[in-house]
């Protein structure tokens, strides 16, 4: 084959599809540069110099997708301090917010099927990290299991992230059944909230959640700029800064604690359609997902609290944990 002289193929049309059918041999077919130099007169250096000048030219463009890595020194760290059974601390080398929640909803779906088995009874609360782990399932056909909604519907603008939908979500990940919480997860009074949790399928379905063998959970924050509750506008802001001022920094399934981890009795708590804080902290495996600098105090409150006892989380917010751990202790 008669060779063609290319001195200026970055920048010409021709010489660009050039470049990129030499692109396509190499990285698509697979071929090796000695191949194609082979197939094409040319010599195997020169191969090497137009996949370089591809690349100049942005006729290929390289995309390392990095495997989740974590850190095993901060995993330890936790486990020891707050006893917990299982740690999972990605390291998140400042990937964006939604992108590290994906992540954690790995790695908390890699728990969850390492965990269940054929007939486990799994309780979800609900939030965008819970539905993260769903999103990751890769688990086998369980007919048998069942997942249970541990507080009532949130109406969110959201269906895919609330309690309902969630626990569908699962079971159609796991092949199983599925019970929902068929009321709201606050109400506007206590004696609704009693009529409400002595109503049979209401009651029927958190018996259920008092004998599952693994729950699933977020953390939420009592910060206004970033709690769930108020993203999902079932607060407002107003409303829960006196939850803050009474010294709740978050909450799992509305449960709110302060940051030592004692479950607060304030007026909201009075309220809540939900899983009771005694019944939760019984649950064999409570993994508890959450990440963010932010979700920091909240985080070391749930693991001071005893509601979980296995976390996934991100590096920055693990070491802000142990920092506040190690002030308050």
């Amino acid at each position: 084959m008669a060779k063609t002289t290319h001195s200026n193929y970055s920048t010409d049309l021709e010489n660009l599809e050039f470049l990129a059918r030499i692109a396509n041999l190499y990285y698509e077919e697979g071929y090796t540069q000695q191949r194609i130099s082979e197939e094409l007169g040319y010599s195997r250096s020169a191969i090497s110099r137009f996949l370089t000048a591809a690349r100049e030219a942005g006729v290929v463009e390289i995309k390392i997708h990095y495997p989740m890595r974590r850190n095993d020194k901060l995993e330890a760290e936790l486990r020891k301090r707050f006893k917990l059974d299982i740690v999972r601390v990605l390291i998140r080398n400042s990937v964006a917010y939604p992108r590290m929640l994906n992540h954690l909803g790995a790695l908390g779906a890699r728990i969850v099927e390492e965990h269940i088995r054929e007939s486990t009874t799994l309780g979800v609360s609900w939030g965008t990290a819970v539905f993260e782990v769903a999103n990751n399932l890769r688990s086998p056909h369980l007919p048998d299991s069942t997942v249970i909604q541990l507080i009532g519907a949130l109406g969110t603008p959201d269906p895919q992230i609330d309690g309902g939908e969630l626990v569908r979500f699962f079971a159609r990940s796991l092949g199983g059944r599925y019970r929902i919480l068929p009321a709201p997860a606050i109400v506007d009074s206590p004696d609704v909230r009693d009529a409400l949790m002595n109503d049979r399928p209401v009651r029927e379905t958190l018996d259920l959640a008092r004998q599952m063998d693994l729950a699933v959970v977020g953390i939420g924050t009592t910060n206004p700029s970033m709690s769930s509750l108020v993203r999902a506008q079932y607060l407002t802001e107003d409303e829960v800064r006196p939850i803050a001022k009474s010294g709740a920094v978050g909450d799992v399934c509305a449960i709110h604690f302060d940051i030592d981890g004692n479950v607060l009795d304030i007026p909201i708590a009075r309220r809540v359609v939900g899983i009771r804080s005694e019944d939760l902290k019984k649950v064999p495996l409570s993994i508890a997902v959450a990440g963010g600098e932010v979700k920091a105090p909240a985080i070391r409150g749930a693991l001071r609290s005893g509601l979980v006892n296995a976390l996934v989380t991100d590096d920055e917010a693990a070491r802000i944990v142990l920092t506040i751990d190690e002030e308050r202790v």
